[in-house]
């Protein structure tokens, strides 16, 4: 009966896990928070991800922008149809409006109005040639206009030029005006003009 009793004591005794068992066994908890911050941190990568992403598009974006408004440039004639129109002389300055559009990138320029408008803030270069009729007695001249101020002034018995590098800021208005009492003439040939371009963005 002894002999019994001791063998089942000692069946019990083995049974009862130790304190080494116990620590070495895999803890499912800890596991499990370390599997839940680990998404966790997955997850903020891939939102990070996502918002870098978004930004190099809107940087693209920006960029694509900033390339299509630096292209502008503009070339037209002043006859539009016909063969051949003077205008002038008139009293006081007139604006001159050059219909024949040959080239407008960007649409800053309106024919309707005469008026370049610039889109971005930039250093622009803009020239204008006029022609005269010999056998009218009256010089040609033409003022370049920013806004309302003066740039510069061409004037002359035979074909006049002139040009000016402007910092235009967004919005700034460019146009030219016939000086009073004066003519300007143009025909098939198109040799009064006006033209423009910008040089760079600033």
């Amino acid at each position: 009966m002894k002999i019994s009793v001791s063998f089942t004591f000692l069946l019990l005794v083995s049974a009862v896990p130790t304190s080494d068992s116990v620590d070495s066994a895999p803890d499912i908890y800890a596991e499990l928070r370390e599997i839940t911050a680990s998404l966790a941190q997955l997850k903020a990568d891939m939102t990070l991800q996502t918002q870098g992403q978004a930004g190099l598009k809107a940087e693209v974006d920006t960029l694509k922008q900033q390339l299509k408004v630096r292209q502008v440039a503009f070339s037209a004639a002043l006859l539009s149809e016909g063969q051949s129109v003077t205008i002038g002389p008139y009293p006081t300055d007139t604006p001159l409006i050059f219909k024949n559009v040959r080239t407008n990138i960007g649409n800053a320029y309106n024919p309707t109005t005469g008026i370049f408008t610039a889109p971005v803030r930039g250093a622009y270069h803009f020239e204008w040639w006029l022609a005269v009729n010999v056998d009218i007695a009256r010089a040609a001249g033409a003022v370049l206009f920013k806004n309302s101020e003066k740039i510069f002034m061409s004037w002359g018995q035979h074909g006049v030029s002139n040009g000016a590098t402007l910092l235009l800021e967004v919005g700034d208005n460019v146009f030219m005006r016939l000086v009073g009492n004066t003519v300007v003439i143009d025909n098939n040939d198109h040799g009064t003009t006006f033209s423009g371009f910008m040089l760079f963005p600033m």
